[in-house]
C-alpha cells in the first residue's frame, strides 16, 4: 500500500487505535463503504462539525472499544467526510505519509498538501 506521496503507507495512530481494520493504518477493502483513508488530526471545530453531521466521534463507546476522540488525536477519516469538511471550511489537518493514495481519485495532491502537517519539499 502506498500513501499520496507514492511511498509506503505509514501508520496513522495506535493510541487511539484507528483504521477500518483497527490496525493503526488508513487502509480499506471493499467492505469499507466509507473509505477510511485520510489520516487527520482532530480539532474542536471538526469534531463539532462531525457531531452535527451525525457522526459522533467525541462520545466514549466502550461497547465498541472506542474511548472518544479529542483535539490532537489522529484518526482515519472517511474520504468523503474530509472532503465535505473541506467544502464547509472545517477540514482538519492531515498526515500525507499516513493517507492512502486512493484519496487522489477524489481530490488533488495540491489540495491535500495545503492541509498537511508533513508538507513535502518539492
Amino acid at each position: 500500500m502506498l500513501n499520496v506521496l507514492g511511498q509506503p503507507l505509514q501508520p496513522c495512530s495506535f493510541e487511539p487505535l484507528t483504521g477500518f481494520f483497527r490496525d493503526g493504518c488508513c487502509q480499506h477493502d471493499d467492505s469499507d463503504a466509507g473509505m477510511h483513508i485520510v489520516c487527520a488530526i482532530m480539532n474542536e471545530q471538526f469534531l463539532r462539525f462531525s457531531l452535527q453531521a451525525g457522526n459522533d466521534l467525541i462520545t466514549s463507546r466502550p461497547e465498541w472499544g472506542f474511548a472518544g476522540l479529542q483535539a490532537g488525536d489522529r484518526w482515519c477519516l472517511c474520504a468523503r467526510r474530509w472532503i465535505e469538511a473541506l467544502q464547509m471550511g472545517v477540514a482538519p489537518q492531515i498526515v500525507l505519509a499516513s493517507t492512502h493514495e486512493e484519496i487522489l481519485d477524489l481530490i488533488s495532491l495540491e489540495t491535500l498538501v495545503e492541509y498537511a502537517v508533513d508538507r513535502p519539499q518539492f
